[in-house]
């Protein structure tokens, strides 16, 4: 019986690399699951989880796969569960008081609900708790392994996790939070489940965290990026003692940020179709429920449908261009039809078919059933996202909010707009006031926001959440130079810029112009030109640790690879066609590409956003892991869509939510 972290198993010791993703899925079914399954305990058993670890497994496991494992039934600790003493229990449960006590309860006396008991903590277990378990004399033999599996955190894409806390920004940023329990308790949580990222990769990382200048006088919140650092890389140091195989040097890079790094990315129309479903379509995590023409030609019918990885259309599609995915849509369709003669004959010579059209279409095909399903679901998809950009005019105001990012348009171009828009949505009308407000921020203080609060009808309540963005930014942003206009609105004055353009990188879609801040940071981190003054230091890397983390990438990449793709180009390296595909649907296995991607990596980099981390923010990193050769994995305590983030800076601004 061990209580420590447990070895890896026979799989993860593959030389093939696995992704973020994939380790966290083999650590849970290999490591924990397929581990009990030796002697006497090779039958069927049950699984018990807490609420926090059973959206541990669902967000890395399907049932398929835990039943493939042994699991016959799954069970809540909470919840009455009927005696099964002929059958063994894995219990995958936090290390709490509560927890504790009702494993004994289920396992101790004459009659215990079950035959022998695993049990797998989530994070490190506290000295007190052990005790309290070896100390009961009834209930030890009938433990067969206890084992701190260091596995907290929900992953939400083969690069990407987050803690959790969806009131992060409420909790770490509002007034008092110095002194605040919530605080603490959100703090010390979400460091333990940062913590476990590195156990469970098996990786040691040089920690680095966004910063405020010795002369400041910082606030709490100025500190909450380098508390955390500090709570992180206390949590980590004890790994090297306390787990197997836990390296002594460090092997990656961690950069801790709050969203005073960039307050555009949450709120700008981003125009991506992963960034467009979640933006303009009514979804509830990555469910969406759309509806299909009926087979019996009856009313629609409703169909959930999951946004995830396991639809290699959207894998394919995800992190394109609107524009790009609807063309590529076009083009897989046109394949399939020539496919098949029934599509044929339904083709009108020298016509060109509308989106509506080609979801009719798929859907009058009785064959392929898989194939139809799929494309006509992301058709409709399409179609309901470009009509909304239609209805709402989303063309204009995207051009207009890029504009203002990259120095091309200032208060003139607002003013008319809003003039010519009266009946723009608020939702709209808001986040171009935000965007207005971070690029010229001197237009908002003291009454001068009145006016244009007033031309564009939003009330004084949107006027406190333009201000709580404000004062979210970070002191040595408040200070930077900004461009000054007159009441008057002069056209001759310098515009300002939140951005510039990235030379080399070609724009083959409108609106695509738009990167967040973290893309030039994580560029910058990769060639060692972040400032220390600006980002702080938890520890200094050895000179090997060093040499490697700047020149890691180019080493694994070879002298003579060329430069890849752009994302912004129309067709971009991870996202290309397949050679063969009878059906002119398939993806070709993306994930396959995937994984031969990932064979020569230099050192991982992790990211950390406290506050809620945007859909760009992901893209950015796919992109950037391409790109520089290193899986960039992102963190964070939430990842939100713009009316989801704007909601927060409500809740921030005391303003009361219907």
């Amino acid at each position: 019986m061990s209580s420590s972290d447990s070895e890896s198993s026979s799989s993860s010791n593959s030389k093939e690399y696995k992704n973020f993703r994939q380790t966290s899925r083999g650590r849970l079914l290999y490591e924990m699951l397929r581990s009990c399954r030796t002697g006497d305990s090779k039958a069927w058993k049950v699984l018990i989880m807490d609420k926090v670890t059973v959206k541990v497994m669902s967000s890395s496991c399907k049932m398929a796969d835990i039943t493939d494992e042994g699991i016959s039934l799954v069970e809540d600790l909470f919840r009455r569960r009927e005696p099964m003493p002929s059958m063994d229990v894995i219990y995958f449960i936090q290390p709490s008081k509560e927890n504790v006590i009702m494993f004994l309860s289920d396992m101790s006396g004459r009659e215990p609900l079950y035959r022998k008991a695993f049990i797998y903590f989530s994070s490190p277990v506290p000295k007190d708790l052990l005790s309290r378990l070896k100390g009961d004399t009834s209930v030890l033999p009938r433990i067969s392994a206890l084992r701190e599996m260091n596995l907290e955190y929900f992953a939400m894409d083969s690069q990407g996790y987050i803690t959790d806390h969806d009131r992060a920004l409420e909790d770490l940023y509002c007034e008092g939070a110095e002194n605040s329990r919530k605080a603490d308790m959100c703090m010390s949580t979400m460091a333990t489940r940062i913590a476990t990222v590195f156990a469970s990769l098996k990786e040691f990382p040089f920690v680095r965290y966004r910063a405020v200048k010795d002369d400041d006088e910082p606030k709490f919140r100025d500190l909450v990026c380098k508390k955390l650092a500090a709570s992180v890389w206390d949590t980590i140091s004890t790994y090297k003692s306390t787990i197997p195989n836990f390296p002594k040097n460090e092997t990656c890079e961690l950069l801790i940020l709050d969203r005073s790094i960039d307050q555009i990315a949450p709120v700008i129309h981003e125009w991506f179709y992963d960034a467009m479903c979640h933006d303009l379509l009514d979804m509830d995590g990555n469910k969406y429920v759309v509806e299909i023409a009926s087979k019996s030609g009856g009313d629609p019918e409703k169909k959930e449908v999951l946004l995830e990885d396991h639809d290699p259309v959207w894998l394919e599609l995800r992190h394109a261009h609107i524009a790009d995915a609807s063309e590529r849509l076009s083009d897989k369709m046109t394949t399939f039809m020539s496919k098949n003669k029934a599509a044929q004959l339904q083709q009108k010579d020298g016509e060109e078919l509308s989106t509506r059209d080609l979801q009719k279409m798929v859907q009058s095909m009785p064959q392929y059933n898989e194939v139809k399903e799929k494309l006509s679901v992301h058709v409709e998809i399409a179609g309901q996202i470009n009509q909304i950009i239609r209805e709402e005019g989303l063309r204009d105001l995207g051009q207009l909010e890029q504009d203002l990012v990259f120095g091309d348009a200032g208060s003139k171009e607002v003013i008319n707009y809003l003039r010519s828009n009266q009946d723009a949505s608020y939702e709209c009308k808001l986040r171009l006031m935000l965007i207005y407000a971070t690029v010229y921020p001197e237009k908002f203080e003291a009454d001068k926001a009145s006016k244009l609060m007033q031309l564009a009808k939003l009330s004084q309540d949107e006027a406190k959440v333009v201000k709580t963005l404000l004062s979210l930014e970070g002191a040595d942003n408040k200070q930077k130079t900004r461009g000054t206009f007159s009441l008057k609105f002069n056209s001759q004055k310098t515009k300002t810029a939140a951005r510039k353009d990235k030379s080399g990188e070609e724009e083959t879609w409108q609106l695509f112009r738009f990167f967040p801040v973290l893309e030039e940071l994580i560029e910058q981190l990769t060639k060692g030109n972040l400032p220390k003054d600006e980002y702080g230091c938890m520890n200094e890397p050895s000179p090997v640790a060093q040499k490697a983390n700047t020149g890691g990438a180019q080493s694994a990449r070879g002298g003579n690879q060329s430069n890849p793709h752009s994302v912004r180009s129309r067709r971009t390296t991870n996202l290309v066609r397949p050679r063969n595909s009878d059906d002119g649907y398939s993806s070709d296995s993306v994930i396959g590409h995937a994984q031969n991607d990932f064979k020569k990596m230099g050192q991982r980099i992790f990211i950390f956003i406290v506050g809620g981390a945007t859909r760009s923010e992901l893209r950015v990193c796919h992109k950037l892991t391409t790109k520089l050769r290193r899986e960039i994995v992102l963190g964070s305590t939430s990842v939100d869509d713009p009316n989801h983030y704007i909601t927060k800076l409500k809740n921030l601004s005391g303003i009361e939510q219907n």
